[in-house]
């Protein structure tokens, strides 16, 4: 009972913060509402029994991203971008496809979950090993060896791109 009143308590948190992050005009407010929204997504996972990726969530996205956006953002100061910013009718229309497009999934998870009486992933009993550190190690470095060092090289050049991006606003005019 506490288990899924804690759920719902984390949904409700998660998708708030997350539509704060999409509709907050500042991108530094919207940066902390994404803080907000990877806390939620770490009790998640405490809640689903792995408390090691609920760790390294926290370390990983929750600490090293968000303090690398927030720098980033304030960097740039993108203050005087959003200023600009106008909704254009092409985007408002994709904008509301998308929102259909979502609309569907969520139907289709509710109707999965609810009325299909659930998915079947193919487990078995290894559910509770799945968040466990020897599991994750394990899977990491064998199986998904080749995501993680494209998951690594991608954060690099996003990296090095917001360095080039601020160094080139730092110039002087001639």
């Amino acid at each position: 009972m506490l288990e899924t009143v804690l759920f719902f308590a984390l949904a409700l948190l998660a998708v708030t913060a997350a539509i704060g992050m999409i509709v907050h005009r500042s991108p530094v407010y919207s940066v902390l509402m994404l803080i907000i929204t990877l806390f939620s997504i770490a009790g998640f996972y405490v809640l689903l029994n792995a408390p090691f990726v609920a760790a390294v969530h926290m370390i990983v996205y929750a600490g090293a991203i968000i303090v690398l956006f927030l720098f980033v953002v304030m960097l740039l100061d993108l203050r005087h971008e959003s200023d600009r910013f106008t909704l254009t009718k092409f985007s408002r229309v994709l904008a509301f496809i998308a929102f259909l497009v979502f609309l569907g999934e969520a139907i289709l998870l509710v109707k999965v979950a609810f009325i299909d009486g659930g998915l079947d992933i193919g487990l078995g009993g290894q559910v509770s090993q799945l968040g466990d550190t020897p599991s994750i190690g394990k899977l990491l470095f064998t199986a998904y060896l080749l995501p993680f060092e494209i998951a690594s090289v991608l954060l690099l050049v996003a990296i090095i791109g917001a360095v080039i991006l601020a160094k080139q606003n730092l110039k002087p005019s001639q």
